[in-house]
């Protein structure tokens, strides 16, 4: 199946989670790209958008655990 050249995202905004359009990053060669067709929002990622769960250092901009 041909996949597009962008996804939609979720990036933590002061007062929102805002959908956004990025492209499809490329994975490395350990990793693999999974098309997924929902995501549910979960309790750490609200309170990351409020500043009360940091995300760990070295996690992406997008939330999700």
């Amino acid at each position: 199946m041909a996949l597009t050249n962008s996804m939609r995202a979720i990036e933590i905004e002061a007062n929102a989670l805002k959908l956004t359009e990025r492209p499809i990053p490329t994975p490395e060669d350990h990793q693999v790209l999974i098309k997924t067709a929902a995501a549910g929002v979960n309790r750490p990622d609200i309170m990351q958008r409020k500043g009360l769960y940091p995300p760990p250092a070295d996690a992406s901009d997008i939330p999700g655990l």
